[in-house]
Protein backbone atom coordinates (compact mmCIF):
# COMPACT_ATOMS: atom_id res chain seq x y z
CA UNK A 1 0.00 0.00 0.00
CA UNK A 2 1.33 3.45 -0.87
CA UNK A 3 1.98 6.09 1.76
CA UNK A 4 -0.40 8.64 0.30
CA UNK A 5 0.35 11.41 2.79
CA UNK A 6 4.04 11.39 1.86
CA UNK A 7 3.43 10.86 -1.86
CA UNK A 8 1.05 13.81 -2.15
CA UNK A 9 3.81 16.19 -1.10
CA UNK A 10 6.14 14.98 -3.84
CA UNK A 11 6.84 17.44 -6.64
CA UNK A 12 7.46 16.85 -10.36
CA UNK A 13 11.17 17.10 -9.56
CA UNK A 14 10.82 14.06 -7.30
CA UNK A 15 9.04 12.05 -10.01
CA UNK A 16 11.75 12.98 -12.50
CA UNK A 17 14.45 11.85 -10.08
CA UNK A 18 12.63 8.53 -9.57
CA UNK A 19 12.51 7.86 -13.32
CA UNK A 20 16.13 8.91 -13.65
CA UNK A 21 17.15 6.55 -10.84
CA UNK A 22 15.29 3.66 -12.48
CA UNK A 23 17.17 4.19 -15.73
CA UNK A 24 20.48 4.39 -13.87
CA UNK A 25 19.98 1.31 -11.70
CA UNK A 26 17.79 -0.87 -13.90
CA UNK A 27 15.22 -1.14 -11.11
CA UNK A 28 11.92 -2.20 -12.78
CA UNK A 29 9.53 0.72 -12.44
CA UNK A 30 6.23 1.93 -13.87
CA UNK A 31 4.87 5.43 -14.38
CA UNK A 32 1.18 6.33 -14.22
CA UNK A 33 0.34 9.64 -15.92
CA UNK A 34 -2.94 11.54 -15.92
CA UNK A 35 -3.83 12.05 -19.60
CA UNK A 36 -7.29 13.59 -19.31
CA UNK A 37 -9.64 14.85 -16.63
CA UNK A 38 -13.36 15.58 -16.70
CA UNK A 39 -15.10 17.09 -13.72
CA UNK A 40 -13.55 17.32 -10.26
CA UNK A 41 -9.98 16.13 -9.80
CA UNK A 42 -7.00 17.33 -7.79
CA UNK A 43 -4.35 16.78 -10.46
CA UNK A 44 -4.07 18.01 -14.02
CA UNK A 45 -2.98 16.10 -17.12
CA UNK A 46 0.71 15.34 -16.81
CA UNK A 47 0.62 14.49 -13.09
CA UNK A 48 2.58 11.32 -12.38
CA UNK A 49 2.88 8.47 -9.90
CA UNK A 50 6.10 6.46 -10.16
CA UNK A 51 5.97 2.96 -8.65
CA UNK A 52 8.95 0.60 -8.37
CA UNK A 53 8.86 -3.19 -8.34
CA UNK A 54 9.49 -3.06 -4.59
CA UNK A 55 6.34 -0.99 -4.06
CA UNK A 56 8.08 2.32 -3.37
CA UNK A 57 6.19 5.21 -4.92
CA UNK A 58 6.82 8.84 -5.74
CA UNK A 59 4.31 11.44 -6.84
CA UNK A 60 0.52 11.38 -7.00
CA UNK A 61 -2.26 11.30 -9.59
CA UNK A 62 -5.05 12.25 -7.15
CA UNK A 63 -5.33 13.46 -3.56
CA UNK A 64 -5.33 9.85 -2.43
CA UNK A 65 -8.52 8.60 -4.08
CA UNK A 66 -6.87 6.14 -6.43
CA UNK A 67 -3.22 5.77 -5.48
CA UNK A 68 -3.49 2.24 -4.08
CA UNK A 69 -5.49 0.99 -7.08
CA UNK A 70 -3.09 2.65 -9.50
CA UNK A 71 -0.11 1.17 -7.65
CA UNK A 72 -1.61 -2.30 -8.14
CA UNK A 73 -2.04 -1.64 -11.86
CA UNK A 74 1.53 -0.31 -12.04
CA UNK A 75 2.80 -3.52 -10.44
CA UNK A 76 1.14 -5.49 -13.23
CA UNK A 77 2.72 -3.25 -15.85
CA UNK A 78 6.14 -3.72 -14.25
CA UNK A 79 5.65 -7.47 -14.53
CA UNK A 80 4.26 -7.51 -18.09
CA UNK A 81 6.28 -4.65 -19.55
CA UNK A 82 3.26 -3.56 -21.61
CA UNK A 83 1.76 -0.04 -21.47
CA UNK A 84 -1.94 0.17 -20.74
CA UNK A 85 -4.61 2.80 -20.17
CA UNK A 86 -7.21 2.99 -17.43
CA UNK A 87 -10.29 5.15 -16.93
CA UNK A 88 -11.68 5.82 -13.46
CA UNK A 89 -15.23 7.21 -13.53
CA UNK A 90 -16.09 8.51 -10.08
CA UNK A 91 -18.97 10.76 -11.09
CA UNK A 92 -21.60 8.53 -9.45
CA UNK A 93 -19.79 8.35 -6.13
CA UNK A 94 -21.91 11.00 -4.44
CA UNK A 95 -20.66 10.20 -0.93
CA UNK A 96 -16.99 10.29 -1.84
CA UNK A 97 -14.69 7.54 -3.00
CA UNK A 98 -15.49 4.30 -1.18
CA UNK A 99 -17.42 6.30 1.41
CA UNK A 100 -14.33 8.22 2.52
CA UNK A 101 -15.58 11.59 1.31
CA UNK A 102 -12.40 12.41 -0.58
CA UNK A 103 -14.27 14.45 -3.17
CA UNK A 104 -12.83 12.92 -6.33
CA UNK A 105 -16.00 13.12 -8.39
CA UNK A 106 -14.62 13.29 -11.91
CA UNK A 107 -13.40 11.06 -14.71
CA UNK A 108 -9.66 10.44 -14.75
CA UNK A 109 -7.81 8.81 -17.65
CA UNK A 110 -4.40 7.30 -16.98
CA UNK A 111 -1.55 5.91 -19.04
CA UNK A 112 0.45 3.33 -17.08
CA UNK A 113 3.73 2.31 -18.69
CA UNK A 114 7.08 0.76 -17.81
CA UNK A 115 10.14 2.94 -17.44
CA UNK A 116 12.23 1.95 -20.45
CA UNK A 117 14.78 3.49 -22.79
CA UNK A 118 12.07 5.64 -24.39
CA UNK A 119 12.33 7.88 -21.30
CA UNK A 120 16.09 8.41 -21.57
CA UNK A 121 16.06 11.21 -24.18
CA UNK A 122 13.61 13.17 -22.03
CA UNK A 123 15.74 12.69 -18.92
CA UNK A 124 18.85 13.81 -20.80
CA UNK A 125 17.09 16.95 -22.04
CA UNK A 126 15.85 17.79 -18.55
CA UNK A 127 19.34 17.17 -17.17
CA UNK A 128 20.54 19.82 -19.60
CA UNK A 129 17.79 22.20 -18.34
CA UNK A 130 15.91 22.02 -21.62
CA UNK A 131 12.19 21.41 -22.08
CA UNK A 132 11.05 18.30 -23.93
CA UNK A 133 7.72 16.92 -25.15
CA UNK A 134 6.65 13.28 -25.18
CA UNK A 135 4.08 12.27 -27.79
CA UNK A 136 2.57 8.98 -26.61
CA UNK A 137 -0.35 7.06 -28.08
CA UNK A 138 -3.12 6.43 -25.54
CA UNK A 139 -5.80 5.08 -27.92
CA UNK A 140 -5.89 3.99 -31.55
CA UNK A 141 -8.27 2.50 -34.09
CA UNK A 142 -5.46 2.52 -36.64
CA UNK A 143 -4.04 -1.04 -36.73
CA UNK A 144 -0.55 0.26 -37.47
CA UNK A 145 -0.41 2.33 -34.28
CA UNK A 146 -0.43 0.90 -30.74
CA UNK A 147 -0.86 2.25 -27.23
CA UNK A 148 2.53 3.30 -25.90
CA UNK A 149 4.08 4.18 -29.28
CA UNK A 150 6.18 7.27 -28.66
CA UNK A 151 8.02 10.10 -30.34
CA UNK A 152 10.14 12.50 -28.30
CA UNK A 153 10.37 16.11 -29.48
CA UNK A 154 13.23 18.26 -28.16
CA UNK A 155 13.04 21.98 -27.47
CA UNK A 156 14.75 22.53 -30.83
CA UNK A 157 12.02 20.57 -32.61
CA UNK A 158 14.13 17.46 -33.28
CA UNK A 159 12.39 14.07 -33.24
CA UNK A 160 14.34 11.53 -31.19
CA UNK A 161 14.03 7.83 -31.94
CA UNK A 162 13.70 5.39 -29.04
CA UNK A 163 13.35 1.64 -28.61
CA UNK A 164 9.57 1.98 -28.84
CA UNK A 165 7.87 2.37 -32.21
CA UNK A 166 7.56 6.03 -33.11
CA UNK A 167 4.44 7.79 -34.30
CA UNK A 168 3.83 7.90 -38.07
CA UNK A 169 5.31 11.05 -39.56
CA UNK A 170 1.88 12.17 -40.75
CA UNK A 171 0.59 12.03 -37.18
CA UNK A 172 3.58 13.95 -35.83
CA UNK A 173 3.12 16.59 -38.53
CA UNK A 174 -0.58 16.89 -37.69
CA UNK A 175 0.34 17.50 -34.06
CA UNK A 176 2.61 20.44 -34.88
CA UNK A 177 0.24 23.22 -33.77
CA UNK A 178 -0.93 21.28 -30.72
CA UNK A 179 2.67 20.74 -29.58
CA UNK A 180 3.47 24.43 -30.05
CA UNK A 181 0.36 25.49 -28.13
CA UNK A 182 1.06 23.03 -25.32
CA UNK A 183 4.61 24.29 -24.96
CA UNK A 184 3.54 27.92 -24.94
CA UNK A 185 0.94 27.24 -22.25
CA UNK A 186 3.15 24.68 -20.45
CA UNK A 187 0.12 22.43 -20.35
CA UNK A 188 -0.19 18.78 -21.33
CA UNK A 189 -3.26 17.48 -23.19
CA UNK A 190 -4.64 14.60 -25.25
CA UNK A 191 -5.13 15.32 -28.95
CA UNK A 192 -7.03 13.23 -31.51
CA UNK A 193 -5.57 12.84 -35.01
CA UNK A 194 -7.36 11.28 -37.98
CA UNK A 195 -5.36 8.89 -40.15
CA UNK A 196 -6.21 7.04 -43.36
CA UNK A 197 -6.93 3.92 -41.31
CA UNK A 198 -8.67 5.35 -38.24
CA UNK A 199 -8.05 7.75 -35.37
CA UNK A 200 -5.16 8.07 -32.95
CA UNK A 201 -5.31 9.75 -29.53
CA UNK A 202 -1.93 11.15 -28.56
CA UNK A 203 -0.98 12.49 -25.15
CA UNK A 204 1.16 15.59 -25.62
CA UNK A 205 3.18 15.65 -22.40
CA UNK A 206 5.16 18.84 -21.88
CA UNK A 207 8.08 18.35 -19.48
CA UNK A 208 9.96 21.41 -18.30
CA UNK A 209 13.10 21.63 -16.14
CA UNK A 210 12.52 22.21 -12.45
CA UNK A 211 12.93 25.91 -11.65
CA UNK A 212 15.98 26.94 -9.66
CA UNK A 213 15.66 28.89 -6.41
CA UNK A 214 19.01 30.64 -6.00
CA UNK A 215 19.34 31.80 -2.39
CA UNK A 216 22.17 34.19 -1.53
CA UNK A 217 22.97 34.13 2.18
CA UNK A 218 24.31 31.96 4.98
CA UNK A 219 22.34 32.99 8.06
CA UNK A 220 19.87 30.77 9.89
CA UNK A 221 16.86 32.20 8.06
CA UNK A 222 18.10 30.61 4.82
CA UNK A 223 17.25 27.14 6.16
CA UNK A 224 13.42 27.49 6.09
CA UNK A 225 13.63 29.07 2.63
CA UNK A 226 15.61 26.07 1.40
CA UNK A 227 13.16 23.63 2.99
CA UNK A 228 10.01 25.27 1.65
CA UNK A 229 11.60 25.89 -1.73
CA UNK A 230 12.46 22.23 -2.06
CA UNK A 231 8.97 21.16 -1.00
CA UNK A 232 7.48 23.57 -3.55
CA UNK A 233 9.40 21.90 -6.37
CA UNK A 234 12.41 24.16 -6.82
CA UNK A 235 15.96 22.95 -7.24
CA UNK A 236 17.38 24.90 -4.31
CA UNK A 237 20.90 26.27 -4.63
CA UNK A 238 22.32 28.17 -1.67
CA UNK A 239 25.15 30.60 -2.43
CA UNK A 240 26.92 31.30 0.85
CA UNK A 241 28.80 34.44 -0.17
CA UNK A 242 31.55 36.16 1.78
CA UNK A 243 33.46 33.74 4.00
CA UNK A 244 30.89 31.02 3.46
CA UNK A 245 31.66 27.36 3.11
CA UNK A 246 29.97 24.63 1.10
CA UNK A 247 28.44 23.28 4.30
CA UNK A 248 25.62 20.99 3.26
CA UNK A 249 24.95 20.08 6.91
CA UNK A 250 23.98 23.69 7.61
CA UNK A 251 21.40 23.64 4.81
CA UNK A 252 20.37 19.98 4.45
CA UNK A 253 17.34 20.78 2.28
CA UNK A 254 19.39 22.54 -0.39
CA UNK A 255 20.18 20.50 -3.48
CA UNK A 256 23.50 22.34 -3.73
CA UNK A 257 25.54 24.69 -1.54
CA UNK A 258 28.00 26.89 -3.42
CA UNK A 259 30.64 29.15 -1.79
CA UNK A 260 30.75 32.04 -4.25
CA UNK A 261 31.52 35.73 -3.73
CA UNK A 262 28.78 38.27 -4.37
CA UNK A 263 30.38 39.76 -7.52
CA UNK A 264 30.54 36.29 -9.06
CA UNK A 265 27.01 35.10 -8.36
CA UNK A 266 26.05 35.46 -12.02
CA UNK A 267 28.54 32.69 -12.83
CA UNK A 268 26.47 30.28 -10.73
CA UNK A 269 23.35 30.82 -12.86
CA UNK A 270 23.32 27.96 -15.37
CA UNK A 271 19.70 28.26 -16.53
CA UNK A 272 18.70 31.94 -16.41
CA UNK A 273 15.17 31.52 -17.76
CA UNK A 274 14.41 28.99 -15.03
CA UNK A 275 16.14 30.76 -12.12
CA UNK A 276 14.46 32.76 -9.34
CA UNK A 277 16.84 34.51 -6.96
CA UNK A 278 16.49 35.58 -3.33
CA UNK A 279 19.11 37.92 -1.88
CA UNK A 280 19.15 37.62 1.90
CA UNK A 281 22.71 37.95 3.15
CA UNK A 282 21.58 40.88 5.37
CA UNK A 283 24.80 42.61 4.36
CA UNK A 284 24.03 45.80 2.43
CA UNK A 285 27.20 45.75 0.32
CA UNK A 286 27.02 42.05 -0.50
CA UNK A 287 23.35 42.18 -1.46
CA UNK A 288 23.92 45.25 -3.60
CA UNK A 289 26.89 43.69 -5.41
CA UNK A 290 24.99 40.42 -5.86
CA UNK A 291 22.04 42.33 -7.29
CA UNK A 292 24.30 44.12 -9.74
CA UNK A 293 25.78 40.79 -10.82
CA UNK A 294 22.39 39.11 -11.29
CA UNK A 295 21.09 42.02 -13.36
CA UNK A 296 23.64 41.04 -16.03
CA UNK A 297 21.72 37.77 -16.46
CA UNK A 298 18.22 37.08 -17.75
CA UNK A 299 16.78 35.72 -14.50
CA UNK A 300 13.09 36.78 -14.40
CA UNK A 301 12.86 37.39 -10.65
CA UNK A 302 15.23 38.82 -8.04
CA UNK A 303 13.76 39.05 -4.56
CA UNK A 304 15.64 41.44 -2.27
CA UNK A 305 15.10 40.96 1.47
CA UNK A 306 14.68 44.13 3.51
CA UNK A 307 12.63 47.34 3.53
CA UNK A 308 11.98 49.46 0.47
CA UNK A 309 14.23 52.23 1.86
CA UNK A 310 17.19 49.84 1.74
CA UNK A 311 16.69 49.30 -1.98
CA UNK A 312 16.36 53.05 -2.58
CA UNK A 313 19.75 53.51 -0.95
CA UNK A 314 21.15 50.91 -3.33
CA UNK A 315 19.67 52.78 -6.29
CA UNK A 316 21.32 55.99 -5.08
CA UNK A 317 24.69 54.26 -4.95
CA UNK A 318 24.14 52.82 -8.43
CA UNK A 319 23.35 56.31 -9.69
CA UNK A 320 26.45 57.79 -8.04
CA UNK A 321 28.49 55.17 -9.90
CA UNK A 322 26.82 56.08 -13.18
CA UNK A 323 24.55 53.03 -13.32
CA UNK A 324 20.87 53.58 -14.00
CA UNK A 325 18.40 50.75 -13.50
CA UNK A 326 16.10 50.32 -16.48
CA UNK A 327 12.38 49.67 -16.35
CA UNK A 328 13.10 46.06 -17.29
CA UNK A 329 15.53 45.81 -14.37
CA UNK A 330 12.98 47.21 -11.92
CA UNK A 331 10.30 44.85 -13.19
CA UNK A 332 12.48 41.90 -12.17
CA UNK A 333 13.29 43.19 -8.69
CA UNK A 334 10.86 42.43 -5.86
CA UNK A 335 11.42 44.39 -2.67
CA UNK A 336 10.17 44.10 -0.03
CA UNK A 337 10.20 40.46 -1.00
CA UNK A 338 7.24 38.11 -0.72
CA UNK A 339 3.46 38.00 -0.65
CA UNK A 340 1.61 39.90 2.06
CA UNK A 341 0.74 37.17 4.58
CA UNK A 342 1.47 39.33 7.61
CA UNK A 343 4.00 37.02 9.24
CA UNK A 344 7.29 37.94 10.89
CA UNK A 345 8.54 34.52 12.02
CA UNK A 346 11.42 33.16 9.88
CA UNK A 347 9.28 30.31 8.54
CA UNK A 348 6.42 32.70 7.77
CA UNK A 349 8.79 35.05 5.95
CA UNK A 350 10.21 32.10 4.04
CA UNK A 351 6.71 30.98 3.07
CA UNK A 352 5.92 34.48 1.82
CA UNK A 353 9.12 34.69 -0.24
CA UNK A 354 8.90 31.21 -1.76
CA UNK A 355 5.22 31.72 -2.56
CA UNK A 356 6.02 34.89 -4.50
CA UNK A 357 8.78 33.19 -6.48
CA UNK A 358 6.42 30.30 -7.27
CA UNK A 359 3.66 32.68 -8.35
CA UNK A 360 6.03 34.46 -10.72
CA UNK A 361 7.20 31.12 -12.10
CA UNK A 362 3.59 30.09 -12.73
CA UNK A 363 2.60 33.44 -14.20
CA UNK A 364 0.19 34.19 -11.36
CA UNK A 365 -0.41 37.28 -9.25
CA UNK A 366 -0.46 35.53 -5.89
CA UNK A 367 -3.91 36.85 -4.96
CA UNK A 368 -6.67 35.07 -3.04
CA UNK A 369 -8.37 32.28 -4.99
CA UNK A 370 -11.69 33.06 -3.34
CA UNK A 371 -11.66 36.40 -5.16
CA UNK A 372 -11.21 34.75 -8.56
CA UNK A 373 -13.69 32.96 -10.81
CA UNK A 374 -13.37 29.83 -12.92
CA UNK A 375 -11.23 26.76 -12.28
CA UNK A 376 -8.20 27.00 -10.01
CA UNK A 377 -6.04 25.44 -12.71
CA UNK A 378 -6.89 26.04 -16.34
CA UNK A 379 -7.63 22.68 -17.95
CA UNK A 380 -7.04 22.03 -21.63
CA UNK A 381 -10.00 20.85 -23.64
CA UNK A 382 -9.51 17.54 -25.38
CA UNK A 383 -8.86 18.26 -29.05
Amino acid sequence: MTDTAADWETTPLGSYHAVRASLATGQPTAVATVTNVEGSAYRRPGAKLVVSATGDSTGAVTAGCLEDSVADIAAGVVESGDPRTERFDLTNDAEGVWGMGLGCNGVIDLLVEPVDESFRPAVEELDAKRAVTLLTVVASTDPSVSIGDRTTVTDDGDHVATERPGLPSAVVDALGDAVADARTADRSATVTVDTDAGTVDVFVDVLTPAPDLLVFGRQRDVAPVARLGREAGFRVRVVTGRGGQADTDRFPDAHEVVPTRAPDIASVVDAPAHTYALLMSHNFVDDRVALESLLTTDVPYIGLMGPRKRFEEMREEFAEEGTSLTTADLDRIATPVGLDVGGDHPTQIALSAVAEALAVHNGRSGGRLTDSSGPIHGRPSRE
